[in-house]
């Protein structure tokens, strides 16, 4: 089982990299979960996690107040302006874009309301 806690959490990390370069990926809630599997499986891999220079503080943020940091917010918005944006470039029916307008102001209502780190 180990195992499977560690590459699922090496799974989560890499989905997190990519999130770092591509708006339609989350990067914060993968690094978040890659932690919780890496707590389970491996301390060296937890350990790196929680103490890397870019992604550690905002894990640990998260852990200590559930806060995140005004950068991290503007980014996450900047995102779903992309996103939605594209949608509407794209000319996606507009079903679709009612959908994307409520799940994606949840997410920024979520977002914005937690304290800052």
């Amino acid at each position: 089982m180990q195992y499977l806690w560690a590459g699922l959490g090496l799974a989560c990390v890499a989905l997190a990299m990519v999130g770092v370069v591509l708006p339609l990926l989350p990067t914060v809630p993968f690094l978040l979960l890659a932690a919780f599997f890496f707590a389970r499986s491996s301390s060296r891999l937890h350990n790196w996690l929680l103490t890397h220079q870019t992604f550690g503080p905002l894990i640990i943020d998260w852990q200590n107040s559930g806060a995140i940091r005004p950068g991290a917010k503007k980014a996450a918005t900047l995102s779903v302006a992309a996103v939605f944006g594209l949608s509407v470039l794209l000319s996606m029916p507009s079903h679709v874009l009612i959908i994307q307008a409520v799940v994606l102001s949840g997410v920024m209502l979520f977002i914005w309301t937690r304290p800052s780190g």
